[in-house]
């Protein structure tokens, strides 16, 4: 039990850090110091949770903005025959808010600039015009438009890059050519072509998804690709919480069967989420290091006060005072560096998390990041848990210069001086 003997004469060695005169000044600058650990520690790891769950957000946002949360497939690559009805049946799943079909398949886009001709192959993207609001939502040039124009040629929406290395802008004509079809002991002996015209431009952060995907109408991509009316590629899944969808993927293809199957977003880019996952598990334990380090300064600290008053604790100990409350007294000095460091390195990472939030004043490469600029997301249960466990560490790290203090012999160090 902590009483107010140990409380007084913890915050008295706070406050008053000094030793015998010759050396006062360096042990406050150990005890600060210490302190200054505590509060870099704390405030480098909450940094990097708020860093580091802000990329997992951003990344996953964008990501489940192309590809929703499940996607149904064919093991065969065939297109998806009746594709209303399997829609249908899907959408009565727990958890399901939405099914959107899509037809994903390549297409050559031809453009000629300058008096010269420019070909890019591409994934050409047959929507819905209300199915994609992430890509809608990010169209900086334009308008996420797919109908057709005054000459009846429909509308084609192409990622900022793609549109920069076509040379095109929004009322441009561009040709889209698909050889599905084309070889040998097949009927068509000609690509299928079609003229658009370029209704917008989006730009989305994530470089291969801009540069590789182009949107049309999902009737206008069927004709270019001689699908039939009730045939699409896939069938875009959204669900009310992205933690079920593992369990409504099993439900899917517990329900359609070989050769259709379905996969959680997370399987279709893999790639992607495993570099969200590496950074959420490596950054913080190495960031945790620190808080460790300044663990021991606490070790080093208080052994210097021990050591600086030896004669106290030996006189407080000769006038009745138990070695047990002369433990207490350092493990609450300990506590209280811990509290100090931890509210210090706290308030100093939600002032830097809140500035960088509205003023984005830290930017980064967008071709190695995918963002231009550091996220933070802040967790309330990320500043309660970091806190709470450097108070913990702080204080046990008092342990040891607690048991080296109630182990001081009182007539000695009066007598002698320490």
């Amino acid at each position: 039990m902590i009483g107010p003997f140990e409380r007084t004469l913890a915050l008295r060695y706070l406050r008053g850090a000094h030793g015998r005169d010759e050396r006062r000044g360096f042990l406050r600058f150990v005890v600060v110091a210490a302190i200054g650990g505590v509060a870099v520690g704390t405030g480098a790891l909450l940094l990097a949770l708020m860093i580091v769950r802000g990329f997992s957000r951003e990344i996953e946002a964008k990501i489940v903005g192309f590809g929703q949360h499940v996607q149904v497939e064919s093991f065969v690559g065939d297109p998806l025959v009746g594709a209303d009805s399997l829609a249908r049946a899907v959408a009565r799943l727990d958890h399901v808010e939405r099914v959107a079909p899509a037809l994903v398949d390549f297409a050559l886009l031809s453009s000629r600039g300058s008096g010269n001709e420019t070909v890019e192959g591409v994934l050409l993207w047959g929507t819905e015009p209300d199915d994609l609001p992430f890509v809608a939502a990010r169209t900086e040039v334009g308008a996420f438009d797919l109908s057709d124009d005054a000459d009846g040629r429909p509308g084609v929406v192409l990622g900022k890059r793609l549109g920069e290395r076509l040379g095109l802008g929004p009322g441009d004509r561009i040709t889209a050519y698909s050889t599905r079809g084309l070889g040998a002991g097949q009927v068509q002996s000609r690509p299928r072509v079609r003229q658009y015209h370029v209704a917008g431009l989006f730009e989305t952060g994530l470089g291969d998804f801009d540069e590789r995907f182009a949107f049309v109408d999902l009737d206008v991509a069927r004709g270019l690709f001689g699908y039939g009316p009730d045939e699409v590629t896939r069938l875009d899944i959204t669900l009310d919480d992205r933690a079920f969808a593992r369990e409504v993927s099993d439900a899917v293809t517990d329900r359609i069967g070989p050769p259709l199957f379905a996969r959680p977003i997370e399987e279709v880019y893999r790639g992607l989420f495993a570099w969200v996952e590496l950074q959420q598990s490596i950054v913080p334990l190495v960031i945790s290091i620190l808080v460790v380090v300044a663990a021991f300064n606490i070790v080093g600290a208080l052994l210097m006060v021990v050591l600086e008053k030896a004669r106290e604790i030996g006189t407080v100990l000769a006038m009745g005072a138990s070695r047990a409350s002369v433990r207490r007294l350092f493990l609450v000095f300990g506590l209280m560096v811990g509290v100090i460091g931890a509210a210090i390195g706290t308030a100093v990472a939600l002032a830097f998390g809140a500035l960088q939030a509205r003023f984005a004043f830290i930017r980064l490469p967008q071709d190695a990041y995918y963002l231009d600029r550091a996220p933070v997301e802040m967790s309330g249960l990320d500043v309660a848990v970091t806190v709470i466990a450097t108070i913990v560490i702080c204080t046990l790290a008092a342990y040891l210069p607690a048991r080296v203090a109630s182990n001081v012999e009182p007539v000695r160090t009066i007598r002698f001086g320490g």
